[in-house]
């Protein structure tokens, strides 16, 4: 059983596409899979959420879902304006170690970035990676900005003895720019390891088939897919 913390270096660069190009990689090759959301923001009770949109890519598999704001807001500014409880640390790590038992992959999906509060004492999903022991898969923009970005993730990761399992990049254009092509060669400098990833821009607009296809040629060997950094960096970096 292999359970994974999926971060990002950020909002809105592909943690949940990630995830479920995770998925479905491990559901093609028969594991079972169970995808944990600490906390859900920005959807009211019974609307989709992240664990949703995980299920609707990658097909069948067991979620859950800890805590909800309605809010769009960082999980401990949401839960202080709606009134509702905050997430536990301690339960956190009893729903991975729950998870793990009945399942071959547990994808915990933190909300935006590592250092995200979840409660007023500062709560992050760093502290349940430690408290869990879960390896990283850190997903990463492509554009101007990244690099920083990642850097400083990384400072965070090490200084809490967090490995990096894989960075992945969320999302990459069909017409990459000189910084994004560029960043490919730097990310991997910055992180010290090879790129363990790309998947296309567009990704989650694909049917479940197409999906898992893009998911298999995104995802390099140490995340269950065929993706070659060399063989892309060639062919796409400066």
């Amino acid at each position: 059983m292999t359970a994974l913390l999926v971060t990002g270096t950020g909002t809105g660069v592909g943690k949940t596409v990630v995830t479920a190009a995770l998925a479905a990689v491990a559901l093609a090759a028969g594991q079972r899979v169970t995808v944990l959301k600490p906390g859900q923001t920005g959807e009211v009770p019974g609307a989709p959420g992240d664990v949703d949109e995980v299920v609707r890519l990658a097909g069948p598999l067991t979620t859950v879902e800890l805590v909800r704001y309605p809010d769009p807001l960082s999980p401990e500014a949401a839960a202080r304006r709606s009134g509702l409880p905050t997430l536990t640390l301690d339960a956190c790590v009893a729903a991975v170690r729950s998870a793990e038992r009945d399942a071959d992959l547990v994808l915990v999906e933190g909300a935006g970035g590592l250092l995200v509060r979840y409660d007023s004492a500062g709560l992050t999903m760093a502290d349940v990676a430690v408290a869990a022991e879960l390896p990283v898969v850190l997903v990463a923009a492509a554009g101007l900005g990244t690099l920083n970005a990642t850097a400083l993730t990384m400072e965070a990761m090490r200084a809490r003895g967090l490995g990096l399992h894989g960075l992945v990049v969320g999302a990459w254009p069909e017409e990459p720019d000189l910084a994004e092509r560029c960043n490919l060669r730097d990310l991997a400098t910055v992180t010290g390891s090879p790129l363990a990833g790309v998947l296309p821009d567009g990704a989650a607009r694909l049917d479940r088939s197409a999906f898992l296809a893009a998911a298999q040629a995104g995802l390099g060997p140490s995340l269950g897919g065929h993706f070659d950094d060399k063989a892309f960096c060639a062919r796409e970096s400066a």
